[in-house]
């Protein structure tokens, strides 16, 4: 029997834990990780940005390179191009807001949190107010979500359809969260795989 090559894609907006979580199966797992958001700021390295800080998506920078995505679409779809290519080579976690709708295989989970909760973890990571956080958040989102809405045609934060498992995190640590996702791992992914 081959062990089918799998993929884990991971989902959630700024907060909930994803890129964290995402990371730390892939090295548990002895799979790949790679990330949707560190391609992007890669790219917009390349434009003469300077991603380096934590919380740069929300910084006005972050916004400046947020307007350039959303007027010209060669940044998203280059990076989605490359995580599709690296989908196909298996045992690989994707950290992805799009993955999820355009990838046709794969485990996909979407973490969830509300605004407040995810606006609090930000301020926490970086050092600001949960105000300013939230107005980030929501700026951010919005205009993400029109970027993707305009090249896919998907509601990211509203449509669930891909999703195999949705876990609320607002009440769980990130361990509690992790040791969720391994159970998951280990009694449904890796399980099913065997059977192939």
């Amino acid at each position: 029997m081959v062990k089918e090559s799998i993929v884990i894609c991971i989902c959630g907006m700024a907060g909930t834990g994803k890129s964290t979580l995402a990371k730390r199966l892939a090295k548990r797992y002895g799979f790949k990780y790679y990330s949707g958001g560190d391609a992007l700021k890669a790219l917009a390295i390349d434009e003469g940005y300077k991603p380096l800080e934590r919380g740069w998506w929300e910084s006005k920078e972050g916004m400046r390179f947020l307007e350039r995505r959303s007027e010209d679409p060669k940044f998203d779809e280059t990076v989605d191009k490359k995580l599709l290519e690296l989908a196909r080579q298996g045992n690989i976690v994707l950290d992805s807001w799009t993955m999820p709708w355009l990838l046709e295989e794969g485990f996909k989970i979407l973490l969830e949190a509300s605004p407040e909760k995810r606006a609090e973890r930000i301020a926490r990571r970086d050092g600001m107010s949960v105000k300013e956080a939230l107005k980030a958040l929501k700026s951010k989102e919005e205009k993400t979500k029109a970027i993707y809405k305009k090249l896919y045609g998907f509601s990211l934060g509203e449509d669930f359809t891909p999703f195999y498992l949705i876990l609320d995190t607002n009440n769980l640590d990130g361990e509690e969260v992790f040791h969720i996702l391994c159970l998951v791992m280990d009694n449904i992914v890796l399980e099913s795989s065997k059977d192939c």
